[in-house]
């Protein structure tokens, strides 16, 4: 009997089991430890890695179910050569972390961080704390995927105008700049990009260099490493920047982020920009409706599905 291995916090285990009773389900903290050669699908969330090693120990692995956006944490061309059919749910999140970006850019603007971290040292900073109208404010966009889209919508109504970085692959009708243009115009940057080898590290030196003349908020809600982030605490630490905002932070990053006894302007989260109690139930639904589609009969789970 082939089953169905669900990574803790991916899906509601209990609810597909619910859902699927004629199907074995396990559920795993992580893919670190032994794997149930059994497994048909894996269904799993950011920061969990799938690649050669994991994909050895799931023999019978014909689904990827990824309840969520990224994927650069998968090995897309080894799925591809074993011919295991990947599924995820870009949209239903997007929403929400555009809601944790304008939560930042206000939070930033008004230097709120600051504050709660000079009082955590046991320092009273209320004049280092001037903020800005966020309205005042002009936002660059880089990376227009359903997160960025989401992100433009949400801070919009509140900044003084907004645009999209420049992208052959920008959907049309978008307000653009050139990726110059952006850097000397916006005082708001929002990060937003998908993990590839042109895009790592892209906000580091050079990028920090052009935008220092605006001293400008920087909101990372897309991947980490698309930030050289040690760079960018520099930044915020000498006035290039005047705020730096990280959601997607992983426990592999927490070393990047601990120690810093000087007040910053840093507002740092556990990668929480989707974990909203509706977007969770959205893509339980999700998962389980796709599930019973693709486990309706073994033949199916054993040829790979036709999606």
């Amino acid at each position: 009997m082939s089953a169905v291995l669900v990574v803790r916090g991916a899906a509601d285990a209990g609810a597909i089991r619910r859902a699927l009773p004629g199907v074995l389900v396990h559920d795993l903290v992580d893919l670190n430890s032994p794997l149930p050669s059994d497994t048909a699908v894996v269904v799993l969330r950011s920061g969990v890695r799938l690649g050669e090693r994991e994909l050895d120990a799931l023999p019978r692995l014909r689904h990827v179910v990824r309840t969520g956006s990224g994927i650069d944490h998968i090995d897309v061309s080894a799925l591809q050569r074993r011919g295991i059919t990947l599924h995820r749910n870009a949209e239903a999140g997007a929403g929400a972390v555009g809601e944790w970006v304008l939560a930042a850019a206000l939070a930033l603007a008004r230097r709120i961080p600051l504050g709660q971290h000079a009082l955590l040292l046991g320092q009273h900073e209320k004049h280092a704390c001037m903020g800005a109208a966020l309205g005042t404010l002009a936002a660059g966009i880089w990376g227009a995927g359903p997160v960025g889209l989401a992100a433009e919508w949400a801070l919009a109504p509140y900044v003084d105008r907004t645009a999209f970085a420049t992208w052959p692959s920008n959907p049309p009708g978008l307000r653009e700049l050139s990726q110059t243009a952006l850097m000397e115009q916006s005082q708001v940057h929002v990060i937003v990009l998908p993990l590839r080898p042109t895009t790592e590290h892209l906000i580091g030196e050079d990028f920090l260099a052009r935008v220092s003349p605006q001293s400008p908020l920087l909101i990372c809600a897309g991947r980490l490493e698309t930030l050289d982030v040690a760079a960018c605490l520099r930044a915020l630490a000498d006035g290039r920047l005047s705020g730096l905002a990280l959601d997607p932070v992983e426990r592999e990053h927490l070393p990047l982020l601990t120690g810093s006894e000087t007040p910053l302007n840093l507002l740092a989260s556990p990668h929480i920009g989707a974990q909203r109690t509706d977007v969770r139930s959205a893509l339980d639904r999700w998962a389980i409706a796709l599930l019973k589609e693709i486990t309706a009969d073994d033949k199916i789970l054993i040829e790979g599905g036709h999606r």
